[in-house]
This record gives C-alpha cells, structure tokens and sequence, in this order.
C-alpha cells in the first residue's frame, strides 16, 4: 500500500494506493465547527445531494444512473468528530478492470455532479424532493424511542452537558424541520462549498497520476480555508456527586449508559494507555466487566465500554432487568475503582495489546477504515498504523493505573422498562 497527500490550498486530495480491493472508492469530506442549530439542516442537505441532481431528477432517474455505471454506490453520511461536523459523499466503483475503459472516470464526473450540480431551479432546491426528505426524516426523528439503545445514549449525552456539542444530536431535531425550505437550503449547501474544510479520498488501485489530474479536472476550487478551532472538546471535571436520572420505557429490558469523565489526558494517554485501559475495563469477551457483572453474577445481557477520545468521555452501556439496576452501577464502578488500584495482571495488558493489534490489522481488510485511519492521520496528527503498535507495546500497567486514576463516573441515565 503506498499513500500520497497533495494539498491544494482549498482542498487536500489523499491517494492510496492497494491492489487488495476489486473497487475504486471516492470520498469527498466537508468539515466545519459544528452548530446545533445547524445539524437537521446539513443531514437534509446530505440525503437531497444523494437523492437526485441536475440531470436525474428523480430518485428513480438517479438510481439508473448507478446502475448504468455497473452498480455505483453513492452514500452520504454525517459525523461529529469532537467540535467539527463531517459531511462525507462517497461512491464506489469497480475498477475498470472489471467493467470498461472509462467506467472510473465517468463516476468520477457523475460524483462531481452529486455535489456541484443538484437539482436545484433559479436558487432553490426541488421542492417536492425536499417534501419527501423531510417527512422521512420526521417519521425517523418521532421513531427513534423504538431503538432504546440509541435513544438512552442521546439521552445521557445531553444530560451530561447539554451546552456541549457532546448532547448534540446527530439526528436531528424535528421541531428544525418546519424552518428548512428550498431557498435556505440552498443558500447553506452555498455557504458549505465555500467555508468547509474539504479532503478527497482515493482508494483502490490507482495509477497516482491520472488520479490527480481526474480529481483537479473535475474538483476545482479556488478557496483557501483554515481551521479555526480544535477537535478535541475542553477537558472537565467530573461531578463530585454522580447525577443520576431514570426514565419509563415499555420495554421489559432496562439500557443503563454511564458516563465518565476523562480529566487532563495528555495527547499519548488518550491514544495508548487509554485505549488499553478500556479494552481491559470493558472492550471484549474478556473485559472486567464482561466477565464479572455478566458472567459471573448474571446481571446482564450486554454490557461494554467505549472511549470517545475527542469529547474526553468514556461510555459504559448495558442492558440489564430493572431490579439489577443499582447492582449493575455498583459493580461498574467496583471495577473502575480495582483499576485505579491496579488490580489487573500482566496477562490481562499482553491480551489487550494483542486485541488492539488484532483490531488494528482489521483495518487493512476495509476501503472505508483505511480511509478513516489516514483521514484521522492527517487532521488529528494521529500516528500511524504501524506506529501504534510499536508504541502500544510499549505501554506498561503504571501508565494505565495513572490513566484510571483521571477517569470518574459523572452521569448515570437509565431507561428503566416497565414490562416483567
């Protein structure tokens, strides 16, 4: 695999080049500080621009676009990465290889379409189109109580800090909806060509330098745009006293998510002794809390623990009866407490280096993750693959225990199901 960055002022352009994949993917990323307000408008946004365009008009004239081009796969997706938003516009493409001289390049152009040439009349986005999106997005917005995994996660992020783009939902806001109209809407994509950040993704194998002139042939902007803020959310203390709070749901399972505090982590903590520190706690069949709350007291359905390293917040989630619940709690922070007191063996460190190792390799076998590790790289100064490993081997359990020490539970929400 060799990968090449070329910087054009207005945007990046990253070529990797593998011959692994059957497929060509293109990733087209937008990125700037994110506004709540901002959030329904951008996913609205998002679904218009890989609905239709200029010259296919409709979802039905769009899709046989794709097809025509053997079976293109256009996505749109939004993300928060810490303060920013990303806004990514992907297609995959056989290699011409597999289909026909010219195939790739006429993706290319039909990408190049998706975002520059919506389907839009005198200044206004297709009103119809845009009906249809939003009355999509509402019935999702109304539903989202039936996936109470989700739902108590949002809901412990804006009980956490609700003036934090941590409670943020990237989902959306229904009561947004009704202020989003054709002209508005278009006066937003304008302002997103303009003012984001914006990388392009090449993966696949690539000769580098038709790619480049493909890319300037087909992307040219003459905007030069600087970050103006950094990714990672401000560090703060946990609450002294846990705030807990429970809800009613009609389901007999009970979703409890704890949120803890990761307070003054330096750059090399948050990527390595955290890391370990969580896939000890509660990453994996062999976690402390996997095996003790689940295994070996039967508290539980599920139960496991994320880091989200640009918000300095750790996640713990279970699924649990609703008479378990204060168990369930107590048990967690046991576990966090005999962490801080470094109880945890030496096999335990060499298993989960030899997870995240695993997990790191994985990366290779993916378009999408490579794409996402040097997209990481190159805005987070995020070392590489081969780096992590050297340097996570290098970890050892003081560095873990120092890091245990920073984490503390601030915020409890329970989705309490009602039904026996």
């Amino acid at each position: 695999m060799k990968y090449i960055k070329k910087d054009f002022g207005s945007y990046k352009l990253h070529m990797i080049k593998t011959n692994k994949f059957k497929t060509i993917k293109i990733r087209v990323c937008f990125r700037n500080e994110i506004k709540k307000e901002e959030i329904t408008m951008r996913n609205l946004l998002c679904d218009m621009l890989t609905y239709s365009t200029k010259n296919y008009k409709t979802k039905r004239q769009f899709s046989i676009k794709c097809q025509d081009l053997y079976a293109v796969n256009v996505v749109g997706n939004n993300s928060r990465y810490g303060n920013y938003i990303n806004t990514d516009i992907t297609i995959t493409v056989l290699n011409d290889k597999y289909t026909e001289i010219g195939n790739y390049n006429e993706a290319v152009k039909f990408l190049k379409e998706i975002i520059y040439d919506p389907n839009v009349s005198l200044n206004e986005f297709d009103d119809n189109t845009l009906e249809i999106i939003k009355a999509n997005t509402k019935t999702m917005l109304e539903s989202m109580k039936e996936d109470p995994s989700y739902y108590s996660l949002i809901k412990m992020n804006e009980v956490m800090d609700k003036n934090s783009p941590l409670s943020y939902r990237m989902c959306g806001y229904v009561e947004d909806l009704d202020k989003i109209n054709p002209l508005n809407l278009y006066e937003y994509y304008k302002k997103m060509l303009d003012k984001d950040l914006m990388d392009i993704f090449v993966i696949g194998d690539i000769d580098f330098k038709s790619t480049e002139k493909l890319i300037k042939d087909n992307f040219v902007l003459r905007t030069f745009k600087k970050q103006r803020v950094g990714y990672y959310l401000e560090d703060v203390k946990a609450k002294k006293r846990k705030n807990i709070v429970k809800e009613s749901d009609i389901n007999s399972q009970s979703k409890i998510v704890i949120g803890c505090r990761c307070y003054n982590l330096t750059k090399y903590e948050i990527n390595y002794p955290l890391t370990l520190y969580n896939i000890i706690l509660g990453s994996g069949g062999n976690s402390k809390l996997f095996s003790e709350v689940r295994e070996k007291n039967s508290l539980c359905y599920t139960i496991n623990s994320v880091p989200n390293k640009l918000d300095k917040v750790l996640l713990i989630r279970a699924g649990v009866d609703k008479k378990n619940i204060k168990k369930v709690i107590d048990l967690c922070e046991e576990q966090m407490v005999l962490m801080r007191k470094g109880k945890f063996s030496d096999d335990d460190i060499n298993k989960a280096k030899e997870y995240y190792q695993t997990a790191l390799d994985s990366i290779y076998e993916n378009e999408s993750s490579i794409i996402e590790s040097y997209y990481m790289m190159d805005i987070l100064g995020l070392d590489d693959i081969k780096t992590r490993i050297k340097n996570m081997k290098k970890v050892d359990k003081d560095e873990i225990i120092k890091v245990a020490k920073k984490i503390k539970m601030d915020t409890i929400y329970c989705l309490e199901g009602v039904k026996e």
